[in-house]
């Protein structure tokens, strides 16, 4: 993704290996956005479990490519261990525990640790077995980037020139390593000169909208308007919006979708209102043992998140936590919500737009096949 930083304008990644050889994984520190850019540094797989619960770094694609990091970390550490393999399947579920919700984190955690168990079978030494996972690992982060880019060819289509855009959440390259998956489109449909406008939801109680999708719309003079949650339902019901495009972070065998809290309000607005109502996410995101959405487990988290808000004291210069709330509330904080697939026109997959069951099936399958 594009940013300006110094003065400069550069093309950075969301997370990426800083030093191969010591295992240093870097990534921006997603927390500190919009305010300041930060460089968060993982010397090894605990701090980088750590910077997932925390959403130091955060979004479905993002995180899975955060978890074939930490693996390749655990590899490292255990190259002197005799429980070598326990070692590696300990730190792997400490990894997968972090965000139960968003699946990419487990599908590719799993890929990489099949990976090491051929590997070994084939009689691959521990040494040399760090070079092939550190290559297995580049290969998976080249792999979502591509699928990303796919999205954006594909979805760039869906939107046309003039059009208002409404997303929700962050679906930018900040939560799938590069250009995103629901702002690939986006950021696509912009390159090729379309004069379009992105509605951008705030998306509480995190605020991923207001502080992450409206950066990085920022940092590439795409013009957009911050709205809040609760005010997407009168746009769409003006008539000002044309499409919806969000992201996921699980998406079951049936086309049902996990995504953000409040996606599914917005998709039975804009079912009701004649809008087209799509997802963007690549194949890792489905979840091939999960038949329906009611099966898929929904995250809660912290009730702080809700009784208070981080913001930037203008006055201080300083970032600022203050509580909106009575500290005796009682709080439920589910992060995510199912959206039934009857409300969705298409899912935006780097292997085409999904618009049936068989369409699913079909692509995952596919996708799987190859995979292995």
């Amino acid at each position: 993704m594009k940013i300006k930083l110094n003065g400069k304008i550069i093309d950075i990644r969301a997370i990426w290996i800083e030093n191969k050889q010591k295992g240093i994984v870097k990534m921006i520190d997603q927390r500190y956005l919009p305010f300041r850019i930060v460089f968060f540094e993982s010397k090894n797989v605990d701090e980088t479990a750590w910077a997932i619960k925390n959403m130091v770094t955060r979004g479905a694609p993002n995180i899975g490519v955060a978890g074939a990091y930490g693996i390749y970390q655990a590899v490292i550490e255990a190259i002197n261990k005799e429980d070598f393999l326990k070692h590696i399947m300990k730190k792997a579920e400490i990894l997968k525990a972090t965000r139960p919700t968003a699946i990419n984190l487990s599908n590719i955690i799993d890929e990489v640790l099949d990976f090491i168990y051929k590997e070994l079978e084939d009689g691959v030494s521990k040494t040399e077995l760090i070079e092939r996972v550190y290559n297995k690992v580049e290969s998976i982060a080249k792999r979502e980037i591509e699928a990303n880019h796919k999205i954006g060819e594909i979805g760039k289509k869906l939107i046309k020139d003039g059009d208002d855009v409404l997303t929700h959440c962050n679906a930018g390259a900040l939560a799938a390593v590069d250009i995103g998956t629901a702002l690939a489109p986006i950021r696509y449909a912009h390159y090729e000169g379309k004069k379009i406008t992105v509605y951008v939801n705030e998306t509480r109680p995190w605020l991923q909208g207001a502080r992450l999708t409206a950066w990085e719309l920022e940092m590439e003079n795409i013009p957009y308007y911050l709205i809040s949650d609760n005010a997407s339902g009168l746009f769409m019901y003006k008539g000002i919006i044309d499409i919806v495009i969000v992201g996921a972070d699980r998406i079951a065998m049936n086309g049902d979708v996990a995504n953000k809290i409040g996606t599914y309000k917005l998709a039975v607005i804009a079912k009701e209102n004649n809008i087209p109502f799509y997802v963007a996410a690549p194949l890792t995101t489905f979840d091939p043992k999960i038949p329906s959405g009611d099966k898929i487990p929904i995250e809660e988290r912290s009730p702080e998140e809700i009784l208070y808000v981080l913001g930037y004291d203008d006055e201080t210069n300083s970032l600022r936590k203050v509580r909106i709330s009575l500290n005796t509330s009682k709080v439920l904080n589910p992060v995510f919500d199912i959206t039934p697939f009857k409300y969705i026109d298409g899912i935006i997959t780097e292997a085409g737009i999904l618009r049936s069951q068989a369409d699913i099936k079909n692509a995952v399958k596919n996708f799987m096949r190859k995979r292995d």
